[in-house]
């Protein structure tokens, strides 16, 4: 981020300034079971291109006044991208029909959306929507939250570097901070595993609309 701003700046300095000052060392994480055989079978699906697979998360957290706030992430795997984030005092099965059929007439259809087995994500409604679009449905075992890596990495950052550190008065700001923060780790925020550029860029890419986003807008599928 020095770099991209015009600093000419040594990484070994950077570190050495990171460690005077105190500042958060990420945590050495415990080794978990391979998701993937050494010979290239799939144990658990690995998202091979955009829109491939796609993951979702609920988060909680609380304003001033004592009050739950919910959070629905909603992540492409492959591009590491937040498609949206839904902040809101209580989120159903319904709010997240509401969401994914947003997504799906502006975004396109995913091959699969991977997620807990929380009743919002295993509610009859849900399923029956993704099945009559054709997305698969990828829920990990209960109790393994590392088999749903990329979105648990996605809310640990979003839970370091905001909400931790921010205290919300209200809904409203609790909204408006948490999307601004959306736009700056989709457009601004380097990403490792991108080669450090924003997941943003590697994603925009101008989209057709598919039978099936025209069958929703019509209303076909109910």
């Amino acid at each position: 981020m020095l770099r991209s701003e015009g600093w000419r700046v040594n990484h070994k300095r950077v570190e050495r300034i990171w460690r005077q000052e105190g500042l958060k060392v990420p945590k050495k994480q415990p080794k978990r079971g391979r998701l993937w055989l050494n010979d290239g079978s799939c144990i658990r699906l690995r998202p091979m291109h955009r829109d491939h697979v796609w993951s979702y998360d609920f988060m909680e957290e609380r304003t001033t006044d004592g009050r739950k706030v919910r959070i629905l992430s909603i992540i492409d795997e492959y591009t590491r991208e937040c498609l949206h984030i839904v902040t809101a005092r209580r989120l159903n099965s319904q709010d997240v029909i509401n969401v994914l059929f947003t997504l799906f007439i502006h975004r396109g259809v995913p091959g699969y959306i991977r997620s807990d087995n929380g009743p919002e994500f295993v509610a009859k409604a849900v399923r029956q929507l993704l099945g009559r679009l054709g997305v698969g449905t990828l829920f990990i075992e209960p109790g393994s939250p590392w088999e749903n890596g990329y979105i648990e990495s996605f809310n640990g950052k979003l839970r370091d570097e905001l909400l931790n550190r921010e205290i919300f008065t209200t809904l409203l700001e609790a909204k408006v901070l948490i999307e601004n923060w959306r736009r700056h780790y989709n457009t601004v925020r380097p990403h490792s595993s991108l080669g450090y550029k924003p997941p943003a860029p590697e994603a925009m890419l101008p989209l057709g609309r598919s039978p099936l986003i025209e069958k929703l807008t019509l209303g076909v599928v109910q």
